[in-house]
């Protein structure tokens, strides 16, 4: 008798043993032992380990460690159908679906599409079996893994596992995603944590307003706002793009009830005085950088509560402002011929923000009390109002009798913002060149899409391309990482001035490792080392 046809009458042995099943001990091995021969044989062992593991609780381990092999063949087929039957271990086993889950998690790095979907598949089979042990094989890797697999696995319970219903997601289990992604949040590159608060805000987090103050309570911390070293925060690109992420993160969820003023006074004391200004981001693209903070901020300040040291602080957002409202030519006819040139998306933000603190402290703008300097801001409000309204002109030139098919193209979109920014900057100026400034206009910032009153529609989902490599699409998860935007801004320059248009940071790309020698379920892949928001 063959190896093939011995294996079929090990299978029919155990089928027929009935309640003696225990008794056959021996055929179980030898089925276990299959993992070692041939293709075939080893196809056929994947699927019988399974069928009879709970009646011979005393091989557990060296039958999940046999499938475990199977799993990490070198055949594809042989690969595939491992990872297909490992649900069939987790029938009623809980120690045995945290390993199941823990070893499916380490593969969810894979670079074959097909795998990969599996994978997938597999995770979410365990995941209804038994829930509570499925995603603690998850998060034992998102506590010990290498990066890859941990971004992966935050991916995962993202994109697949909160979207499986309130059958699935019940209370007790959101209430331990909760705490175990509060957990991972103590150490995490800046790719973590944005996925941590993503998946925080889609679960009760995000639909209530004590669940907003957790979300803005977690930024904060993480921004560590509390650090008095001004001088290293401003020549540390880190520090700063940590306090752009978290404030970023933490921006949807401050309302009337939830004041930001924490954040605005850390920009205002830490950020902007001028001399810390101009340290920030020398080395990369200082623009992008102080753009993205500028915008932020502006997002931050609506719902800053009343400052203290409100002098200091407003002039903190005028000292920066002056730097993108440039003095006047010193004639006419040098206006004529040199049109004036601006940073409008900064000067929007700026504007903004010295017109929303001056609504909240209307006796602390010092500088109306001087009458040189109320003279010097007029003078450059005046000019800046003259080079954004003949801006102005021209995208409305520019954008005049476009179809709705041509304003989608990349370029008339900039031109679209870059008119909501202009006429922002008009209508800014308009109350501020008043004298004494008066606050009556509210404007929507350029880039701010209206949102939801809603509460559990604050937080925005989370995507990685159409299939990414969450769902099973390694090619589309690969395309979406080159996808990204870098920190290269995009310019729409006309003859007047120039825009800045899309700013986005540029999460971190992970190298995603086919790493065959993973360790089994239980202990996780990579040696865990301090991953405290590092880029």
């Amino acid at each position: 008798m063959d190896n093939i046809e011995r294996l079929y009458k090990c299978y029919e042995i155990l089928s027929e043993a009935g309640d003696k099943i225990s008794e056959h001990v021996a055929e179980y091995k030898e089925i276990l032992q299959a993992v070692k021969g041939t293709s075939k044989e080893k196809r056929l062992a994947s699927q019988f380990i399974g069928n009879f593991f709970k009646h011979f609780p005393e091989l557990s381990d060296t039958a999940i460690d046999a499938q475990f092999d199977l799993c990490e063949d070198d055949d594809t087929q042989i690969r595939r159908q491992a990872i297909k039957d490992l649900p069939k271990l987790c029938q009623g086993n809980a120690e045995a679906t945290i390993r199941v889950g823990d070893t499916l998690a380490q593969l969810l790095i894979l670079d074959d599409a097909t795998e990969l979907q599996q994978v997938n598949n597999s995770l979410l089979s365990i995941i209804k079996l038994d829930t509570k042990s499925s995603i603690t094989g998850l998060f034992q890797q998102i506590t010990t893994g290498d990066e890859p697999t941990r971004e992966r696995c935050f991916k995962f319970i993202a994109t697949k596992l909160l979207t499986m219903g309130p059958n699935v997601i019940t209370k007790e289990i959101e209430d331990y995603i909760v705490d175990e992604v509060k957990k991972a949040l103590q150490d995490v590159t800046a790719d973590e944590f944005h996925l941590c608060m993503t998946i925080l805000g889609a679960t009760k987090l995000g639909s209530t307003i004590t669940g907003h103050a957790e979300l803005v309570k977690l930024a904060t911390e993480q921004a560590e706002l509390n650090s008095t070293d001004t001088n290293a925060i401003a020549v540390d690109d880190e520090v700063v793009e940590r306090f752009i992420q978290c404030a970023t993160a933490a921006a949807p969820y401050f309302s009337k009830t939830i004041k930001s003023t924490q954040f605005v006074s850390y920009v205002c004391d830490k950020l902007l005085p001028i001399d810390t200004w101009n340290l920030i981001a020398t080395a990369v693209s200082q623009d992008q950088i102080q753009l993205r903070l500028l915008k932020v901020f502006a997002e931050m300040i609506t719902y800053t509560d009343k400052l203290e040291n409100a002098n200091e602080r407003i002039n903190a957002v005028y000292n920066v402002l002056l730097e993108y409202m440039p003095l006047p030519k010193l004639s006419d006819e040098d206006v004529a011929d040199t049109p004036p040139s601006f940073q409008f998306s900064h000067a929007e933000c700026l504007l903004y923000a010295l017109h929303t603190l001056g609504k909240k402290h209307p006796g602390n703008l010092t500088f109306i009390e001087d009458a040189e300097k109320l003279k010097d801001f007029r003078a450059r409000l005046q000019y800046l109002a003259r080079g954004t309204q003949g801006y102005i002109k021209k995208l409305e030139e520019a954008l005049k009798g476009k179809t709705g098919e041509e304003l989608k193209t990349e370029e008339n979109q900039l031109k679209q913002t870059a008119l909501k920014t202009t006429s922002n900057i008009n209508i800014l100026i308009r109350d501020l060149f008043h004298s004494p400034p008066i606050f009556k206009h509210d404007i929507v910032l350029s880039w701010i899409v209206p949102k939801s009153s809603k509460l559990g529609k604050r937080h925005v989902p989370i995507t990685f391309g159409d299939k990414g490599a969450a769902n099973g699409n390694q090619e589309t998860d690969q395309q979406d990482k080159k996808s990204r935007p870098s920190n290269e801004q995009k310019f729409y320059s006309p003859p007047s001035g120039k825009y800045s248009g899309k700013v986005n940071p540029n999460y971190g790309n992970n190298n995603n490792n086919n790493n065959r020698g993973r360790q089994r379920g239980g202990g996780g892949g990579g040696g865990f080392r301090n991953r405290r928001y590092r880029y």
